[in-house]
């Protein structure tokens, strides 16, 4: 039986898709420029919101697993806490004073990037002066290699949604590629683009806009799923 994900996914991509097909003769011989450019739009952002539904905690869950299933060990109950206890005075101590954020959320640890230290302007390029925080982080995420690293993008809320579900996308990706260069193993790694769907405020102010551009790091430690 389906879960409640999938089944909201699939009813999503069905609604989303029908809008594509409102217009045969754009897949004629002869199709409309505008109507190709509305369809692809369309298909874009039924792929980008089932992405978004099937790639929040069910992924997390399923890289869990797979990687037990690898042979990486398993925590379990004291052992949980202090080994996210080690690793976040670490993380603390090798990302002090660089601006990124560090959060303890129960067992998870979030790191969280604003793009004025990571990107440039409507960039998915990583900025160079970065590199060497990432390096750090990249030295600490390998010595604590019991956790699964789900990294998100994040926008803010201007502009074309679907373009910003693309930039956040590229962005995390650009931060995932470049821990991965440096020894973090990939298949611990969960990437999406969140876009414009996770605010963190919504004001009409530069602040509230710097606020919700971001790349989230979340640390789930890796424990035996039933």
């Amino acid at each position: 039986m389906k879960n409640s994900k999938t089944i909201i996914a699939t009813a999503l991509l069905g609604a989303l898709l029908a809008g594509c097909a409102t217009n045969p003769a754009s897949y004629g011989t002869n199709p409309n420029t505008n109507d190709r450019t509305r369809n692809g739009a369309l298909i874009g952002a039924a792929v980008g919101a089932v992405a978004g539904v099937l790639s929040g905690d069910d992924a997390v869950e399923r890289r869990q697993r797979a990687l037990v299933g690898a042979g990486v060990g398993a925590l379990a109950g004291g052992a949980v806490g202090n080994y996210q206890d080690r690793q976040e005075r670490a993380l603390r101590d090798s990302l002090q004073g660089t601006g990124v954020g560090v959060v303890r959320q129960g067992d998870n640890i979030v790191l969280t990037m604003p793009d004025a230290i990571t990107f440039g302007y409507d960039s998915a390029t990583l900025q160079p002066q970065f590199q060497p925080v990432l390096n750090n982080l990249a030295t600490t995420l390998s010595q604590y290699n019991q956790t699964v690293i789900n990294v998100a993008g994040h926008t803010d809320q201007r502009g074309d949604a679907n373009y910003n579900l693309n930039l956040s996308q590229r962005r995390a990706e650009s931060v995932a590629s470049y821990l991965g260069s440096r020894g973090v193993t990939r298949d611990r790694m969960v990437v999406v683009g969140r876009g414009e769907t996770q605010l963190l405020c919504t004001e009409n102010s530069e602040s509230c806009w710097s606020r919700n551009r971001r790349v989230e790091i979340t640390l789930v430690p890796i424990t035996q799923q039933g």
